[in-house]
Formats: C-alpha cells, sequence, structure tokens
C-alpha cells in the first residue's frame, strides 16, 4: 500500500468572498489512493493512523488531524473526543485525485468550500 501526499489550495469561491481563490487556504492530505486515483477505502481501513490532514490558513493556527468515516461520511477529524470541529468532505470516495480535479470540503462554519488539487505524489 502506497500513500500519497495531496496538497490543495482554495479554488474560486466568489459566494465566500475569494474570486480568485487563494493559495494561502488549503489542505495537505495524506492518504492511499488507487491506480485510478480513487481513495482506497481497504488500505485507508489498515492505516487510518497514517491518513492525516493539516488545514492551513491565514492568521489561524495549523490544524492537524486525520481522514475519518462515519458511514458513507468521509470527514476531517481535528479531535476525536468531539464532533464539533469536523470538516465534511463531499462524496470524498467518487473524486479522482489528480492535479486541476476539486473537491468541496465544509469549513469549520459549515459553509461548503471549493478546493483545487494542486499536486498528488506518492510519500516516502
Amino acid at each position: 500500500m502506497a500513500l500519497s501526499k495531496i496538497v490543495m489550495h482554495l479554488a474560486r469561491n466568489p459566494q465566500a468572498g475569494f474570486a480568485e481563490g487563494d493559495r494561502r487556504h488549503g489542505y495537505l492530505l495524506i492518504a492511499p489512493l488507487t491506480r485510478d486515483g480513487l481513495l482506497d477505502e481497504a488500505a485507508w481501513r489498515e492505516h487510518r493512523a497514517e491518513c492525516t490532514v493539516r488545514a492551513f490558513t491565514p492568521g489561524e493556527a495549523v490544524r492537524d488531524g486525520l481522514l475519518a468515516r462515519r458511514g458513507h461520511n468521509w470527514f476531517f477529524d481535528y479531535d476525536r473526543s468531539e464532533t464539533d470541529d469536523d470538516e465534511p468532505v463531499f462524496k470524498l470516495e467518487q473524486h479522482t485525485f489528480a492535479v486541476g480535479e476539486y473537491v468541496t470540503i465544509r469549513d469549520k462554519d459549515e459553509t461548503p468550500l471549493v478546493y483545487r488539487i494542486d499536486s498528488v505524489e506518492p510519500v516516502r
């Protein structure tokens, strides 16, 4: 099983005040992918502790968490003892993780924001 390092930056989100996007907002996700670039759920189950996320936003502390799943819903979990900080990722299992693709994540204020995948490379 190989893990991939996926970097996503805020894409255009005019409704949220980011008409041109903002590369200072983003995520670094470590996750297993299939050859087609889809999330490898079986590998995730075996290596959950290694599937991490780091969220970065200007003016805020970096948040480190885990890629998690509850039922059919994937989310970023920053504190396992509570659910208020969870950030749901819309249909994560259907996304192809490839440069130029987009992912929608609900931020801590429940606002859906679109992020562009800017890099996908193997973790060494």
